[in-house]
């Protein structure tokens, strides 16, 4: 039985009826959607719109069915319009008329913008312990591998002197400023849409402040048409992911960069890595590819829900049917490349031999040779002048900074003495720094 088949004469052709469900994507919302229903009909009782009796019973019936779904006794229907549709028939056929007051003062644009409210609620609370996690190996790692020197890159060229641990940090910035923006997207959520119905509120005496503080808002929504017909808070969580899907593809490049025999700063445990069909001496950072693979998969959620929204007039359209679909995917997906790509990171061992010689070959020290002019009183132009004339000899010769003759650099700059050797070791540098 539709809610809303009333108005027509005929039933609805099959391929409407297919076209027109929404089953498959939001009968996850069911834990949502009975917990809306049951702050629902607590109010209607205590504003005397129903009596308690009806709530009584519509409250039990609904915990049941909950029961019943979790514990596998009651199958969702697939043949169902929407989960709202199956909860309220299963209800009402097992309670009777006090199951067709329910939907008293209500709509399903209210009903299901507090369900994908409540369920993305939850869902942030459950990304942002997994966020948490990543940061928390990340300091690990920093801890363990504090003393590792490697080359920073700037273009892919090797710069200056870092320290891996400090390369990490970088991420943990990344990843605590993800926090905080999904932090900041659930106080903007976390408004009640509860009692604006379908557009326009309603007539009877409801309670909008009882509802939204039963099921954990902050406030409820002033404008009933912006209740029902706003989405903005979708589309800004699927920009958070997408940030976050950019920061896991950044550091998923840096990884398979690192892991190849050109760098070899790291590798990866043979439980987070895959072979070939063929070359038998491959060993292949496949979840680092993956998930900077999937970061396109998320943007892609996030341009959907922004073309599905920029042309939509107030209030209600069934073309928002489709943000369910988009945004549950983009949060799937987040937290599937959070679960794989956290315990590799976590067994992944870093190669510090081979980041400092790395760091030793491409004269990543020179601007500190420069400095170390300018601490003689020669001013910096005029430093980085007879340091790229050093580096210029250095390569000339085949030689390093490090190991250029005192002659060689007074030849340059008379200024130079034996402490330029000590003030242009590697991790002298990263200490300066405060790396």
């Amino acid at each position: 039985m539709k809610l809303w088949a009333g108005r027509f004469s005929k039933e609805a052709d099959k391929t409407t009826n297919d076209f027109n469900s929404s089953i498959a994507v939001d009968s996850r919302m069911y834990a949502q959607d009975i917990e809306g229903s049951i702050a629902h009909a607590t109010m209607l009782a205590a504003c005397g719109i129903i009596g308690d009796e009806d709530a009584k019973l519509i409250v039990e019936g609904l915990e049941g069915i909950k029961a019943e779904i979790e514990s596998g006794q009651l199958q969702i229907d697939p043949g169902a319009e929407d989960i709202h549709t199956f909860i309220e028939a299963a209800l009402t056929e097992r309670i009777g008329d006090a199951g067709k007051r329910l939907h008293t003062a209500r709509s399903r644009n209210d009903q299901v913008a507090v369900d994908i409210r409540l369920y993305l609620r939850e869902e942030c609370l459950t990304l942002k312990e997994q966020l948490k996690g990543l940061i928390e190996v990340l300091q690990k790692k920093a801890e363990e591998y504090k003393g590792a020197v490697m080359p920073g890159y700037t273009h892919l060229q090797r710069a200056q002197p870092i320290t891996f641990a400090y390369h990490l940090l970088a991420y943990i910035e990344m990843f605590e400023r993800d926090l905080g923006r999904l932090t900041d997207a659930q106080k903007r959520m976390n408004v009640s849409p509860l009692g604006a119905g379908a557009l326009a509120g309603s007539g009877y005496p409801i309670d909008k402040g009882m509802t939204a503080a039963a099921l954990g808002f902050d406030s409820f929504a002033k404008n009933t048409l912006d209740a029902v017909s706003d989405r903005d808070f979708c589309m800004e969580l699927a920009s958070c992911l997408s940030i976050i899907m950019v920061h896991l593809s950044r550091f998923s490049e840096e990884i398979i960069l690192w892991t190849s025999w050109e760098f070899k700063f790291v590798e990866l445990d043979d439980a987070f890595s895959t072979g070939s069909s063929i070359m038998p001496q491959k060993k292949n950072p496949d979840i680092a590819e993956l998930v900077r693979g999937k970061s396109g998969r998320v943007f892609g959620d996030l341009m959907t829900l922004l073309t599905l929204m920029k042309g939509l007039p107030l209030a209600y359209n069934k073309d928002m049917q489709e943000d369910k679909e988009a945004i549950f995917d983009a949060f799937d997906t987040v937290n599937l490349c959070l679960q794989a790509f956290t315990p590799m990171l976590a067994t992944m061992k870093a190669l510090p031999e081979n980041m400092r010689k790395a760091a030793a070959g491409g004269f990543i020290n020179a601007t500190d040779c420069a400095d170390y002019l300018v601490g003689k009183g020669l001013p910096f132009r005029d430093a980085y002048k007879a340091t790229g004339q050093l580096v210029a000899l250095c390569i000339e010769k085949g030689t390093t900074l490090e190991e250029l003759p005192l002659a060689q650099y007074q030849k340059v700059c008379e200024l130079f003495d034996q402490g330029v050797y000590e003030f242009i070791r590697l991790e002298a540098c990263v200490k300066r720094r405060g790396l």
